[in-house]
């Protein structure tokens, strides 16, 4: 699964990044970003890519509670063409979720080791998303997003069982496209976990694991 990760550039260089033209105000570094809490994503409304927030945690149009969305933080890449909760998004509602890093935890014989998991560029990228928007009886909307993940590259082997998709830079823009609703098309885009040979782990704070916890100190490496 992933279900922590950083964001931690500057507004410019993430506008830069995802060629972004306005600015938001809601838009700060986070060092440990998590389940239920609104993050920001990008969508393309046909003419430009566009920065918001989504809560994380997929919560489907037709869901009666919007407490599933806490069971729906992640979207397997192998099932989504076929489950109701993502078929939909699929084709029409698909976002990326801007991110510089994500965590891990590794069993070791001391305990669990949280890692954090770069490019070796130190880079942002764009991990794969779905996203809905779910109207409540009273009427309230909720705009929320899941992270589509895969099967684990060499790097992610000795970790975890799961990895997020993270999407080459040639095919956001298509990924992005509406238009695109070709089911073949678009998983041929998230068919691959990201090449091992790009990717750097190392190990980082205990502290990481309370969400509380969102400082500089939680992406330094310790020993």
């Amino acid at each position: 699964m992933c279900g922590r990760y950083t964001i931690t550039v500057t507004e410019e260089e993430l506008m830069l990044r995802f060629m972004l033209e306005s600015s938001t105000p809601f838009y700060e570094p986070r060092y440990n970003v998590a389940p239920g809490q609104m993050i920001p994503a990008i969508i393309n409304n046909g003419a430009q890519n566009k920065l918001g927030q989504l809560r994380w945690g997929l919560i489907p149009s037709w869901a009666k509670d919007a407490k599933i969305g806490y069971t729906m933080i992640n979207a397997r890449v192998e099932t989504i063409a076929d489950k109701p909760a993502f078929r939909t998004s699929l084709r029409s509602k698909r976002c990326i979720i801007p991110a510089d890093g994500f965590y891990e935890w590794k069993r070791t014989e001391d305990g669990k080791q949280p890692m954090r998991i770069v490019q070796k560029t130190g880079q942002l990228f764009a991990m794969a998303g779905l996203y809905d928007t779910w109207v409540s009886p009273e009427g309230d909307k909720i705009s929320s997003c899941t992270i589509i993940t895969t099967v684990p590259n060499k790097t992610m082997a000795g970790i975890h069982d799961r990895m997020p998709i993270i999407l080459k830079k040639q095919d956001e823009a298509a990924w992005l496209d509406r238009s695109i609703q070709d089911v073949n098309l678009l998983q041929s885009l998230i068919g691959q976990p990201f090449p091992d040979e790009e990717l750097r782990v190392y190990p980082v704070t205990q502290a990481v694991g309370n969400v509380k916890n969102d400082s500089p100190e939680n992406i330094k490496e310790v020993s």
